[in-house]
């Protein structure tokens, strides 16, 4: 749009991530309304099915070529953990507040970190200390072991963390040589029939109110990476990223207000403190650039 292109690239990148923003949430809601009458692994079916027809209908336009990849198998590794990790976020999202999902969530940063320093041999700076440090810190304060609010629950959270930050590490290599429309392509291709496998255990039709919700997953997961790397593409991560951190306090306006939920106090101070750790680290990584 002619508007669009006038604006700077930051404020240009800042409204991408309001769409990542509205995705993300979209489809966290999406998944706690059809977690009421199908499973996580029915929810991640129909979510890489609804990805993968309208990427299909853009690839019909745009062509085929753009797709072409040599690394089917780092391919099918990175949608292995992406996989699991979505499929115990759904899951999640039966189980736990919104928020509190959110707040777990944004422990990725760090993970990914750790991660990238084991499979890839990036080196530890000081940016990526701290925000190891202050993420573990954060969990301690949301989960508090050891006393009676403690929630087990919530370690299927911090497991789906860890699926999604190796597929982060994997999608660092991919990057280099296959298109962001190739690793979206292979996300959907790959994980519809490993979703569709493990639903048919137990499996529920969907009803007529659940097509929505159904659409909804589907196409959220989808432009929530659109829009992501759109926003990346124009500015930097220390202005992208906060933009994301906006997401807890929407997701605790949509749990107070729609599903009655509430939110204490080691849950505020546990997420500021993993915000604090990432955000140094953005800082950090920046300056050095």
């Amino acid at each position: 749009m002619p508007v669009l292109s006038a604006l700077p690239p930051t404020v240009r990148a800042a409204l991408w991530m309001v769409g990542t923003l509205l995705s993300f949430t979209l489809m966290a809601v999406g998944g706690r309304e059809l977690s009421d009458t199908m499973t996580a692994f029915e929810v991640s079916f129909f979510r890489a099915f609804g990805g993968f027809v309208i990427v299909l209908c853009l690839l019909w336009r745009t062509g085929f070529a753009q797709i072409r990849t040599q690394r089917i198998a780092l391919h099918f590794t990175r949608n292995i953990f992406h996989f699991s990790g979505q499929t115990l976020w759904f899951f999640s999202l039966s189980l736990l507040p919104l928020a509190t999902v959110f707040a777990l969530e944004f422990t990725i940063p760090f993970w990914t970190a750790f991660f990238a320093m084991i499979f890839l041999g990036e080196r530890m700076n000081r940016g990526r200390v701290v925000a190891i440090v202050f993420g573990f810190v954060g969990i301690l304060i949301i989960l508090q072991p050891g006393a009676e609010v403690f929630n087990p629950a919530a370690i299927v959270v911090l497991v789906a963390a860890v699926g999604f930050s190796v597929s982060n590490v994997c999608s660092k290599p991919l990057s280099r040589t296959d298109s962001a429309f190739s690793i979206i392509f292979y996300m959907n291709v790959m994980q519809m029939p490993l979703g569709l496998f493990a639903a048919s255990f137990h499996w529920t039709w969907p009803s007529f109110g659940d097509v929505p919700w159904i659409v909804i997953v589907g196409a959220a997961g989808l432009t929530a990476h659109f829009c992501m790397t759109r926003a990346f593409m124009l500015a930097d991560a220390i202005v992208v990223m906060p933009i994301d951190y906006l997401r807890l306090p929407l997701a605790v306006a949509i749990g107070y207000f729609v599903y009655s939920e509430s939110v204490g106090w080691s849950l505020v101070l546990g997420a500021a403190v993993i915000f604090a750790g990432n955000i140094y680290a953005l800082r950090h990584e920046t300056k050095r650039r």
